[in-house]
């Protein structure tokens, strides 16, 4: 697995294409009715209901066209398993504090970089904590930069 390709989850997959199906069918449908009803409402120049879902259908088409560029480029994986840190792996960390000793344990899971949500504990595979976790085992340590200086953990499990 590359460190650098887009991936997505299937779980992902689904959802954008669902998504997708959605924008190109009724929401398509519901901007071009009100689009014709702006129309009929006379000067185009002064109307700013017409301006508005103008610029609604302009938002609706270039979310449809990231979608489907998603879809074309992105590799679909299952989910990690193996012993190495990879897209879809659930890995266990604990941060080393030299001050502290060691913190409480984390779970963070390696995603592309689309489902990023680290409320959620989701992690790009592109982002500087991804990068240093990518292709290490359980045991190994990893450092990276952050803004507030150098950051280190251990891997305690990888799934």
């Amino acid at each position: 697995m590359l460190q650098s390709a887009d991936y997505i989850t299937k779980e992902k997959r689904k959802a954008l294409e669902v998504e997708l199906e959605d924008l190109k069918g009724p929401k398509r449908k519901e901007i071009i009715a009100a689009l014709e009803y702006a129309k009929s409402l006379g000067d185009l120049s002064e109307n700013a209901e017409y301006h508005q879902i103008r610029e609604d259908q302009g938002k609706l088409e270039e979310r449809i066209v990231h979608i489907e560029q998603i879809l074309q480029s992105s590799e679909t994986v299952e989910g990690g398993g193996g012993e190495v840190v990879e897209v879809g792996s659930s890995v266990t960390v604990q941060k080393e504090n030299k001050k502290d000793g060691p913190q409480d344990k984390k779970i963070f899971v390696i995603v592309g970089s689309e489902e990023a949500d680290m409320s959620k504990g989701k992690i790009s595979n592109k982002s500087p904590f991804g990068e240093a976790l990518f292709g290490k085992k359980k045991g190994d340590n990893v450092s990276f930069k952050t803004p507030s200086g150098v950051v280190n953990y251990k891997i305690i499990d990888v799934k």
